[in-house]
């Protein structure tokens, strides 16, 4: 299985998974035209695509999902509730790309196995989803106002993770943003903080070297070297050595990961 964030943060998010069969983006939240330059710059031919898998409607995550299905023909998977929101946003979609991918629900498109799992945010029925292939695991999860006993369960034993790390407390408490928008993201239907990743990693890691991405950086509220550090700190606390145990990768806005195989 092979992987890389495409982009990543409050500007607009992507991933590209793939096998030797198949391969998937996880929502197009940037242009088709960004989309498809990420998507050259690791060396993969955009017409070569199988499939789109939509998290949830925010604009963030959508931008791009219909110019992308439309110019290469490509269905798209996302549940009933999100559908009901995507059609007001995304154009016309032809009848035969509109695919259900219901939540916890458990899909295998050619040899990658996917699962959906729920989580808490304010969208229509917003999703994470867990990739399989061969003995491999990849566990996608942002967006989350919290993580959950059941998501742990869900996503643990990966050996890699897109894990959401969106903001500093305090430099969002400081900042500009109006209270009403503040107290949004520090909900429960929010996004996740530093701190609250590197404590919702500490109960999904077992030290095996598996590698996270902290993703959905908040350009105002957080910095890559700030979310590295805090999650860094929480993990060598309770005994995970990052680098060795652990491997944390940054994520960016504006381009993509190194193409990665596990």
């Amino acid at each position: 299985m092979r992987f890389s964030v495409l982009a990543s943060g409050s500007t607009g998010n992507a991933i590209y998974v793939a096998t030797d069969r198949v391969s998937v983006l996880i929502d197009v939240g940037i242009t088709g035209k960004q989309a498809e330059a990420a998507l050259q710059t690791i060396g993969v031919n955009p017409a070569d695509l199988s499939a789109i898998l939509v998290t949830h409607e925010h604009v963030d995550h959508i931008k791009g999902v219909g110019v992308m299905a439309r110019r290469y023909g490509l269905p798209i998977y996302a549940n009933a509730k999100t559908w009901g929101e995507l059609d007001g946003q995304i154009g016309t979609i032809k009848e035969e790309q509109r695919r259900l991918f219901a939540v916890g629900d458990k899909q295998e498109l050619e040899d990658l196995g996917i699962e959906s799992f729920g989580i808490s945010h304010d969208a229509a029925e917003p999703m994470g989803f867990c990739f399989y292939h061969g003995a491999k695991k990849l566990s996608v999860a942002t967006d989350l106002g919290y993580v959950s006993d059941k998501i742990k369960e869900t996503i643990r034993g990966a050996d890699a993770y897109v894990f959401e790390s969106n903001h500093d407390v305090e430099l969002l408490r400081m900042s500009q943003y109006p209270w009403s928008i503040k107290r949004r993201i520090l909900s429960d239907v929010g996004h996740l903080s530093n701190e609250s990743a590197g404590d919702a990693l500490l109960d999904c890691l077992g030290g095996n070297a598996e590698r996270v991405y902290l993703a959905h950086l908040s350009k105002e509220n957080n910095m890559i070297d700030l979310a590295r550090l805090t999650v860094k700190n929480i993990l060598e606390e309770k005994g995970l050595v990052v680098g060795d145990d652990v491997q944390l990768r940054d994520t960016y806005p504006d381009r993509p990961t190194k193409l990665e195989v596990l």
